[in-house]
Formats: C-alpha cells, structure tokens, sequence
C-alpha cells in the first residue's frame, strides 16, 4: 500500500477540468498582449497558467512544450491548442486557438485594406521601411537560432549546407529536401546530445481518436497537392498551398516565411514586395506570426480574396496543428525518450536555421536593402532590436516612420 501511494504522489499532476469561457477569457488576454514572439509566448503561457492560474504544473507544461516543439507547425499556437484542450477539451482547443489568434488576424486584415486603399505597396517610403525592419528580425532570429540550434560545427555545417541548397535549388521542394537531409544527418551523426526524458504529460485524447488525427492529417497533405493540380479549383490551389505551409516548417515564426514566399510569389498571387511590406507589419502585432497568411488572403489575386481569403488561409495553416497536437499526444512520451528520434531532431533543427538564413538573403535582403540608407536603417533596427532590447512593434513603427522620411528626404533612395 506505501509503494502505491508513493507512485501516485510521484505521478505527475493532471490538468484541472475548466470551462470553455474560462480559456476564453484567458487566452483573449494573452491574445491582445503577447508581444515578443514564439519565445515570448511561452513564456507568458507559463506565467498565466502555470505561476499564475495554476491549471497544470510545471513538469506538465514543460511536457506540452517539448511535444510542441517536436512538431511542424507554430509552437507557441500549438502549446496554446494543447492546453485549451487540457483545460476542457476539444472545443477548450478551438477556443484558445481562436482567441489567441484572432486580435493579430484582424490587425493584418485592416493592414491589407489599408494598403489596398493606397493604391498597393510599390514605391511607397513607409513600406519601404517595414521591408527593412523584417530584415533586422531576421537577422535577429537566424542568430539567436544559430546559438540554440545549431552551435557546434556539425550542426553548424548541416545549417550552411541546407542553405545552399535551397539558395541553389530555390523551390518548395529544396526546403523540404533540407529538412529530411537534417533528419537523416541527425539520426546518424548527432546522438551524442541524448537526454533522459522523465515524467508523462496526462491528456484527454485517446488513441483511436489520435490515429483518426494522423490519417486526415496525412492524407490531406498527399491528396490536396493532386486535387489542386486536377481541379483547377482557385480554392483548392489556395488551401492546398497553406496547408502544406503549415504542415511542413519546423521551428516556426520567422522560417514560415520562405515556404510562404515560395507558394505565393512565383505564381503571382502576390507580389514580392507586397508580401514583405506585411511580413514586416505582421512584427508590430501581437499573438502568431503565422497570422500573417490573413494579410494575404486579403491581398492575393484571383479570387477568393478579402475576408473570405483570409479566414481560408488561417484555417488551411492552423488545421495541420491542431490535427497533429491531437495525433501526436498519447504517443509523445515513448518518441520523445528515444535516442534516435532526439538525434534526427537536432538535425532538423539545425537544416531550419539553414532554410532562414537562406530566406535573409533571399527575399528578405535583396528587397529589403536596396540602398545605402536601407542598410544604415536596417542596421539600426537591428541594434535596437539585439542589444536595447527594444520591442519588435516599437521597431517596426519607427523603421516605417524613418522610411517615410527617407523617401522625402533623399527621393529615389
């Protein structure tokens, strides 16, 4: 009988059962003030719920962050879906993926309005300055990446080799070719950073329920690309595009933005500088940088475009999330302890930070910095951003307020 209390006070505690109005209300909050990115987010997640709310313990909430960062897909979102659904279910995850994405959807939104009603993008000084601030997150992010994931000189060289071939190979396909050539590196040559994984995070998902998530979820990504091809269906070309997006970027944030760029520029459904121009407005706002893809719903050419364009772009990049957060969670305890898959998973984080230092040069860079005022703007952003430590909104007004100013001052620059 003592051995079986002592197993169950050394069992990790569950998930408190809540209400549907109670993720509302928290994560609507966190949804209108979580600057700061990815990281930031996980760390206002464990002030609220874990310090502060106490729906999980720290054990736990560490557990839905491994899982989460295992994944493709936005990290911060899917942490935020797990612990709606821990909370109170499946419609708790809905909810708190609505809450926490909706402010900075509808931000973008007007944002692409805005620039409709302007007359576009092209030439204006301001977004000018927006295209330079993405440079300086970018830059930020590819080195803060290079520290944590990619900081000894295998991983370092695994990073330079998937730039290249992606620079080499500038398709969607190369991005996802660097990602098995990681995983693969990773399962043969980097097992020495193993790690034991202790404890088990407790979920309301069952195993049937969590392979009926994987099979959608895999199937949508094999037979969306063929019904795009045959269908000639806008719609479809359209979900099938975000979709893939979403299912396919490991790390999250920033490194959406080559697999998005790849999917929307070249068959012209936007232009190159009018998906920078939001990039860089998509910094100034809270919640997931994934909501970017509503400013370019909004904006994408033909039809369906608008609002209906952009809630069809946010529900095609979200659903592979929200399927593998489901799938994934009763059998994360078991993958995660295995030396193996830890080993293929530092490889493919190493080829992400590869695929985003690929994207500074090439969207990020070449339309970016066009002058020697870019330059000197872009390497101000990026001081402040480094080493002041300034928020990434507050950068974002001030680098498109500058570039106004620039374009008045020095015209043609």
């Amino acid at each position: 009988m003592t051995k079986k209390k002592e197993s169950q006070a050394k069992s990790p505690q569950p998930a408190l059962k809540g209400s549907v109005l109670e993720v509302l209300e928290a994560f609507a909050k966190l949804g209108l003030t979580s600057f700061g990115g990815p990281v930031a987010h996980l760390g206002y997640f464990r002030t609220e719920f874990v310090e502060r709310r106490k729906w999980l313990s720290d054990k736990s909430y560490a557990d839905l962050v491994a899982l989460c960062q295992f994944l493709p897909g936005p990290a911060s979102s899917q942490v935020g879906m797990g612990l709606g659904l821990l909370r109170a279910g499946y419609p708790g995850a809905l909810v708190a993926w609505l809450a926490f994405t909706l402010p900075s959807a509808l931000a973008l939104v007007l944002f692409a309005y805005g620039i409709e009603a302007l007359g576009g993008a092209t030439g204006s000084g301001w977004l000018q300055g927006l295209k330079v601030a993405a440079v300086a997150v970018v830059v930020q992010a590819v080195l803060g990446m290079m520290v944590t994931l990619a900081p000894d000189r295998k991983r370092a060289t695994l990073a330079v080799a998937a730039a290249v071939l992606v620079l080499f190979i500038p398709t969607a396909f190369a991005q996802i070719g660097a990602i098995l050539l990681g995983s693969v590196v990773g399962y043969w040559l980097l097992r020495d950073g193993a790690t034991h994984a202790e404890g088990r995070l407790n979920v309301p998902v069952g195993r049937t329920a969590a392979v009926a998530a994987l099979i959608v979820f895999f199937a949508l990504l094999a037979l969306l690309p063929f019904l795009a091809r045959t269908s000639g269906n806008q719609v479809i070309a359209y979900f099938d595009a975000f979709y893939r997006a979403g299912s396919l970027v490991f790390g999250g944030g920033h490194v959406v933005l080559p697999l998005l760029e790849a999917e929307v520029v070249p068959p012209g459904w936007v232009s190159r500088d009018t998906f920078l121009a939001g990039y860089g407005a998509a910094q100034a706002v809270p919640g997931p940088l994934f909501t970017f893809v509503a400013y370019l719903g909004v904006v994408m050419s033909p039809a369906p475009n608008g609002l209906a364009g952009a809630l069809l772009c946010l529900v095609a990049i979200f659903l592979p999330s929200f399927l593998l957060v489901v799938g994934a969670l009763p059998f994360w305890d078991r993958l995660r302890a295995r030396p193996d898959a830890q080993a293929a998973l530092r490889g493919v984080n190493a080829a992400v930070v590869g695929i985003l230092l690929a994207a500074l040069y090439d969207p990020v860079w070449t339309a970016g910095i066009r002058s020697g005022a870019d330059f000197a703007l872009g390497a101000a952003a990026f001081l402040l951003l480094y080493l002041w430590k300034t928020p990434p909104w507050l950068v974002v007004v001030l680098c498109a307020v500058a570039g106004g100013l620039i374009a008045l001052a020095v015209p043609g620059a």
